[in-house]
């Protein structure tokens, strides 16, 4: 399906938020090797959040792409501008 340049850009935001969260765990997983047992177990569930998240973004963007979520015209721009 082809999408409108208002869904176009709601799908590539949404991947992109998707990876950044991903990189953001990795980097995560990454400092947590030099803390204890305790502080990793605590990291690793907080990276498994994360991971739920870009995954849920993913969905939605497929849902985007698919037509099933649109991008409201109503909304205008982000509240704080782009980004």
């Amino acid at each position: 399906m082809s999408l409108n340049k208002p869904n176009q850009e709601l799908h590539r935001d949404l991947k992109a938020a998707s990876r950044a969260i991903e990189e953001a765990a990795h980097d995560l997983f990454g400092a947590a090797k030099q803390c204890s047992e305790a502080e990793l177990k605590m990291t690793m569930q907080k990276i498994e959040k994360l991971h739920r998240l870009a995954d849920r973004l993913i969905a939605h963007a497929d849902e985007v792409k698919a037509g099933r979520i649109a991008h409201n015209h109503e909304m205008g721009s982000w509240p704080g501008g782009d980004i």
